[in-house]
């Protein structure tokens, strides 16, 4: 007689793969938006650097792209850490120091951005 899998959760992990697929897109059109000022030669200097990062749009679009560089960050980072690091202890204190080490990179990009 065959044994009867019940599986539950047939979706776990639908959501990551898609977030990591998604933030890989916007990291993509962010550093393609990035090369093209640097080569247009919109960002040769340091004023003009600062100019370009000072504008609204640039600062949204920069603070979108970190957004999704620590979601991807994150996603991945956990995986490793569901798959590698066995002791529960351990795992759940690496995954709490990365998420402050990440709202920590966020906080650090907001100031940054709104001091320009």
């Amino acid at each position: 007689m065959a044994s009867r899998r019940i599986v539950t959760g047939a979706h776990y992990g639908l959501k990551d793969w898609l977030a990591q697929r998604i933030t890989a897109v916007m990291l993509l059109v962010y550093t393609l938006v990035l090369l093209g000022a640097v080569s247009l030669g919109s960002a040769a200097t340091y004023d003009q650097w600062a100019g370009l990062f000072a504008q609204g749009w640039f600062k949204i679009i920069t603070l979108l792209a970190m957004l999704a560089l620590c979601w991807h960050a994150w996603v991945g980072v956990r995986d490793i850490y569901m798959d590698y690091i066995k002791p529960t202890a351990i795992r759940l204190s690496l995954q709490v120091l990365t998420i402050i080490g990440l709202i920590a990179y966020l906080c650090w990009t907001v100031l940054i951005l709104w001091k320009v």
